[in-house]
């Protein structure tokens, strides 16, 4: 089930409904919001009905036992393709190095060739979903642009895309845009009952609290111990930190190996508790909380692109954070 997108299932259903359904779909916004899900279940419910028994669900809910959710669970529908980066290999034996590829190669979009060359396997439709479009290396989206520029009939192609303005104009062109908002708290807390059972509702609540409007990014988050973080950063928020200690500590709990995803959540973490804070004041702490909340999205963004030294941007965070009170 779809939570919280009810306006992009609605646009998506109605097209499918009115037998009009555009080849190419740009399912566009932040990250962690529930665009990829949308793509699948998308991908799925048309193939559903496309090859039958039809669905009599409302919006793009699919049953569990339905033949071609089968399939798809099993990776083995031959009318549905999905794109996304791979796990990185090096040497001839191709051995995997624990990481993701840079990109989605232009291999990975040529393959795409046999399965719109060849006439579809179990109803009239195929389906592509890229997850994420953003990833394209340029020889990809090129290659991808001649296939939306002269696609098979009735092929559907979902591109996932956290920052749409980096795809190519002509690519965007040829798609119909949906537009993914932010979760509600409500939103978010039905999800995560759904995907962390067994966590209780103050950690639901506090994951809600971080993250955004983010279910992918509270997900994340889940299991990290970042209470600890949240604590020490809030206090030097509130109270300020004259003698370095708190900034000194945060820095030096996230400088090993060992803290990297916990060093990767407190880079999204102190942004979002600025602007929380920040709704919560006025007058001149308010602008200068707001000012902060600027400089620790850049600071964060520039660590996380340059893969600065986690302890010395930590202690940059905590200055900005010291800023405040």
């Amino acid at each position: 089930m779809i939570i919280g997108q009810d306006r992009a299932v609605a646009q998506f259903t109605d097209a499918m409904r009115s037998g009009a359904l555009h080849h190419a779909w740009l399912l566009a916004g932040p990250r962690g919001v529930g665009k990829a899900n949308f793509a699948r279940a998308a991908a799925m419910r048309l193939l559903a009905d496309a090859a039958g028994p039809p669905v009599d669900l409302p919006g793009l809910d699919t049953p569990a036992d339905h033949r071609i959710a089968h399939l798809l669970a099993a990776g083995s529908h031959p009318d549905y393709r999905e794109l996304e980066r791979l796990e990185r290999t090096t040497g001839g034996l191709e051995r995997t190095t624990g990481g993701l590829a840079r990109n989605i190669s232009v291999e990975q979009v040529r393959s795409l060739g046999d399965l719109l060359g060849a006439t579809p396997f179990l109803s009239p439709w195929r389906a592509v979903v890229i997850d994420a479009a953003d990833d394209l290396e340029p020889s990809g989206a090129n290659a991808l642009l001649k296939m939306l520029e002269e696609p098979p009939a009735k092929c559907l192609f979902l591109l996932v895309a956290h920052n749409p303005g980096r795809l190519l104009p002509t690519i965007r062109s040829r798609c119909r845009r949906l537009d993914f908002q932010t979760l509600d708290d409500d939103a978010m807390t039905s999800i995560l009952i759904r995907e962390l059972p067994g966590t209780s509702m103050d950690e639901i609540a506090r994951l809600v609290s971080l993250a955004g409007g983010s279910v992918g990014r509270a997900i994340a988050y889940a299991g990290l111990d970042l209470a600890p973080l949240e604590t020490d950063a809030l206090a030097i928020l509130r109270e300020g930190d004259p003698s370095n200690a708190r900034r000194s500590k945060l820095a030096q709990g996230m400088s090993t190996k060992a803290s990297a995803e916990r060093y990767a959540a407190f880079l999204q973490l102190v942004p979002s508790l600025i602007a929380r804070e920040a709704r919560q004041l006025d007058g001149p702490r308010q602008e200068r909380a707001l000012d902060a909340y600027a400089r620790a999205r850049e600071t964060a963004a520039i660590a996380q692109r340059l893969s600065l030294d986690p302890a010395t941007t930590v202690f940059q965070l905590g200055s900005i954070l010291a800023s405040v009170p």
